[in-house]
């Protein structure tokens, strides 16, 4: 396909969060973490900003160059890293995106509570597709550039899918179901998956 990747900086900032804003306005975790649309519209996207600064700090953003497509990577070492905040984050998450909304701090919770220990691995945090370019293998193009390395390097990867079609795109490119999915309080199924390095 030949779709042209760049490493975000700061600049794209914004780009990256209107692109991760309009792929999971409707994604089940993001309706199940803000159920009222109309709140949803008023601040998904802090939501999004604060894991695209997340993600800047802790491992890298890839954007396509049309700027239709992004991918938030986050480095995992084989030990969880001492954070300054402590236990913090998830409060302080909830605080910024939304504060009388508990689900905030408890999605961040549940996920870390998923998240796979042990080894050292690159967890594809998100990835997003503008809704109009959506079908035409963007997604793939970006998560197979960092795939590609950890073959080279000998790490696995690790995601969780949102959605009840996701995990087949992920499978096609070598991810299994890591247990069982987990399902969100009255919500939606979560799917760990995870990718061993190909020799």
């Amino acid at each position: 396909m030949g779709v042209r990747i760049r490493r975000a900086g700061q600049s794209d900032a914004a780009a990256v969060v209107r692109v991760l804003d309009a792929a999971f306005m409707y994604d089940p975790v993001s309706s199940w973490v803000l159920p009222d649309e109309a709140r949803r519209r008023e601040v998904h996207h802090r939501l999004m900003e604060a894991f695209f600064q997340l993600s800047f700090a802790e491992g890298h953003v890839d954007i396509t160059e049309d700027g239709s497509a992004v991918a938030l990577w986050i480095d995992v070492p084989a030990e969880p890293r001492e954070t300054e905040d402590g236990d913090e984050g998830p409060a302080q998450l909830r605080a910024f995106v939304d504060p009388d909304n508990e689900r905030v701090e408890q999605i961040a919770h549940l996920m870390a509570g998923i998240h796979p220990h042990g080894r050292a691995h690159a967890y594809l945090w998100m990835i997003g597709v503008t809704p109009d370019r959506q079908g035409e293998g963007l997604g793939a193009e970006l998560i197979t550039s960092v795939l590609e390395r950890c073959d080279r390097e000998g790490l696995p990867a690790y995601l969780e899918a949102s959605s009840e079609r996701s995990p087949h795109l992920y499978r096609r490119l070598g991810f299994a179901p890591l247990g069982e999915p987990v399902r969100l309080p009255d919500g939606p199924l979560v799917h760990p998956m995870w990718r061993e390095p190909k020799g």
